[in-house]
């Protein structure tokens, strides 16, 4: 029998996981539900498939990417958006990475980016080949084990974003984060990945940010070079767009 000490140790602990994560708000207080798609019956409009394949599978949406295509599987949402929340479940079915995304008018913004043993979180470039550059706040070692369903979600406050893969929480400020935000979505890299239930919410800043940004730390762990690529650079940002 585990000594008292323990068990009141691990309770509490278990509790402050599901305080963390179970509802409490982070960076943003959800509002109206402004989309609401299961992902059980293919791609459907606001949704629209830009590379890749994607079919209904298992009540889910499967995403692989195509060879053909030189180029990640993208599907996204074709709406402009304010102040937000995005949520998605996903479950590796042997890609190499996913991403949770939302653009720029310009070009690219912001994601979360998932593999199974890592996230990151973080600004992205917003001129390809530009001098622009992605800035990463937040990346870390994960166990984000593949046949496993598991919960992602963005969200966007003023400059601010925030993104969460289960229990990993990172955040960080940018001014481009101000501008027009458009075309949420996902992308895939390799076969296949499946996601269910996308939402997104209107948001408004919750009052208690500063405090709850006191409890995170952000992490930039080197980056590991995915698994299986050796085709350069190019390759694996266009696997990523």
């Amino acid at each position: 029998m585990k000594p008292l000490f323990t068990l009141i140790v691990s309770a509490v602990a278990a509790a402050a996981v599901s305080f963390s994560t179970a509802g409490e708000p982070l960076l943003a207080i959800p509002g109206k539900l402004i989309l609401d798609a299961p992902l059980t019956d293919g791609v459907k409009p606001p949704f629209k498939a830009a590379k890749g394949k994607w079919e209904s599978s298992d009540g889910a949406l499967r995403g692989s990417e195509l060879e053909s295509d030189n180029h990640g599987a993208v599907m996204r949402a074709t709406q402009e958006l304010g102040d937000f929340i995005i949520e998605v479940e996903i479950k590796f079915d042997g890609a190499r990475s996913t991403t949770l995304t939302v653009n720029a008018k310009k070009d690219h913004m912001a994601r979360v980016l998932i593999t199974p043993k890592s996230v990151v979180v973080q600004r992205d470039d917003n001129d390809h080949e530009g001098p622009d550059k992605a800035v990463v706040f937040h990346r870390v070692a994960a166990d984000i084990k593949p046949g496993e369903w598991h919960k992602v979600r963005m969200e966007m406050v003023g400059d601010t974003m925030l993104g969460q893969v289960d229990n990993i929480i990172g955040w960080g400020s940018n001014e481009l984060f101000k501008q027009a935000r458009i075309a949420p979505g996902v992308t895939v890299a390799g076969q296949s990945v499946l996601f269910r239930g996308f939402k997104i919410y209107e948001a408004t800043k919750n009052p208690k940010w500063d405090e709850v940004r006191a409890t995170l730390k952000n992490e930039v762990a080197p980056a590991a070079p995915p698994a299986g690529a050796v085709k350069g650079k190019a390759r694996a940002k266009k696997a990523n767009k």
